[in-house]
């Protein structure tokens, strides 16, 4: 881009030089010439209307005074003046020319006043002549004729030239230097860019622009920055998506293939089977819940499709908790249900949102204490319905409450609290209600418990 910007400068150049020096000489010498030519035959006039009649009648009087009018024009003008008669005899001359003009046809300038030329072999030079009538008595009488070297024309026209080529030079200086300002200011930049952009596309994204620019150049390589690292974000999260995913897969398939080769090879025997198969059945449901879980979030990541509804969050509320009822007796935990109303409507996605409190629940369950409670509310606040989700667990470390979204994390996982988690039920959590344009936090004190909040649209009522 760079190449072709100079040789469409040099174009440019070439072409400006052959205009000044070709088309503008020209346009300028016609110029010259008229304004010369109406400033003498202004003076021709004149002189054929005051002291052409007297002079070609031979009138001594007006000899004398024609002679010297006509040097005074001939000082002012620069130029030679003589009066002719019809006939092209020379009766007065202020270079003291004698004689007749030889061929002398005053027609040959057409509908002109002026002509160029030698003036019929007078001037062994090219002159800029005007010729204006003497007439007097209605009868054409002679001429008066201005005669000027077009060489002094042309020296006047060189020296404005002359500035012409000076100008023309010092602006291809000028934009010479633009030229050099752009290639550090545009095109420098952009190729960088240009680099690094195909570096980004052969996989190496640690580079970056560090433009310190607010122009769009500088707003370009920001974006390509932000994408930049963006990626490296996304392709770290994949290595370690890939990773969780078989481990967690790993882990359940090897203990269901080391129980079901210790039962084939009799290393178990026969009276422990239904022990052993209920273990290789709990992994298996591990596998099942895991897998539905991937499914769920890769479903999400399409696009989510919301049915919104107007049902009571209550009654969910209250469904769910009974599908604990078994695990909640084992670690004897107790549920506190404080409802504003007895009942309370929202416009939501109700299957969905079945889900974020189930997986709220479990999550809660999971990281309570035995002998402990677990307070759920919701109440209103609004146009809105905020629904509380609270344990007097482990709670969370403060350093890794904004982790608790990230896909296949696991709080604590020293304590033996997780063991049979995904990492996954807050990742979906957190896209289910963000595909309701919604928010959900979370309050959590290490050693106290973990409260989650989020809200939902109350359902509104016809007055």
């Amino acid at each position: 881009m760079f190449v072709r910007l100079l040789v469409e400068y040099a174009i440019f150049g070439i072409i400006s030089f052959l205009t000044i020096s070709l088309l503008i000489p020209q346009m300028y010498h016609t110029h010259t010439v008229k304004e010369e030519s109406a400033a003498m035959y202004r003076q021709a006039s004149y002189i054929a209307y005051a002291y052409g009649p007297g002079v070609i009648a031979g009138s001594k009087a007006y000899v004398q005074s024609a002679t010297a009018q006509l040097t005074i024009v001939d000082r002012y003008l620069n130029c030679e003046v003589m009066i002719v008669d019809k006939d092209g005899n020379i009766i007065a001359d202020t270079y003291s020319r004698i004689g007749s003009i030889k061929d002398f046809d005053p027609s040959v300038s057409g509908n002109r006043y002026y002509f160029e030329g030698d003036f019929f072999g007078t001037f062994d030079h090219d002159v800029l002549t005007v010729i204006a009538p003497v007439n007097s008595q209605y009868t054409l009488r002679g001429y008066v004729l201005i005669h000027k070297d077009l060489s002094k024309l042309e020296q006047s026209s060189n020296s404005v030239f002359n500035y012409n080529y000076i100008t023309m030079i010092i602006v291809l200086v000028y934009s010479s230097g633009f030229i050099f300002l752009y290639m550090f200011r545009i095109y420098l930049p952009i190729r960088k860019l240009t680099k690094l952009t195909k570096g980004y596309a052969d996989g190496d994204l640690s580079a970056r622009a560090h433009f310190k620019r607010v122009d769009e150049l500088g707003q370009l390589a920001n974006s390509l920055d932000f994408m930049a690292g963006e990626i490296d974000k996304l392709n770290d999260y994949q290595n370690k998506f890939i990773a969780n995913v078989s481990h967690d897969f790993r882990s359940p398939l090897t203990s269901i293939k080391g129980y079901l080769e210790a039962m084939l090879d009799g290393t178990i025997p026969p009276e422990l089977y239904e022990k052993y198969l209920n273990i290789v059945l709990f992994e298996t449901e591990r596998l099942n819940k895991l897998t539905g879980s991937l499914l769920t979030l890769n479903k999400m990541n399409q696009g989510m499709m919301l049915e919104i509804s107007s049902f009571d969050i209550n009654e969910i509320i209250r469904k769910t908790i009974l599908t604990f009822e078994g695990v909640c007796s084992q670690k004897k935990i107790q549920f506190n249900l404080t409802f504003s109303d007895k009942n309370t409507f929202v416009d939501a996605d109700y299957g969905k949102i079945q889900q974020v409190i189930y997986n709220l629940i479990d999550n809660a369950i999971k990281f309570s204490n035995s002998s402990s409670f677990i307070n759920i509310s919701t109440y209103e606040k609004g146009e809105k319905i905020f629904i509380s989700v609270k344990d007097f667990g482990m709670g969370i470390p403060k350093d890794n409450i904004e982790k608790i979204w990230d896909r296949f994390y696991k709080s604590d996982l020293s304590r033996g609290k997780d063991k049979k988690g995904t990492g996954l039920g807050l990742s979906i959590v957190k896209e289910i209600i963000n595909a309701h344009k919604t928010t959900i936090d979370v309050i959590s004190t290490e050693g106290t418990g973990t409260e989650f909040i989020f809200s939902l649209p109350k359902t509104k009522t016809e007055d």
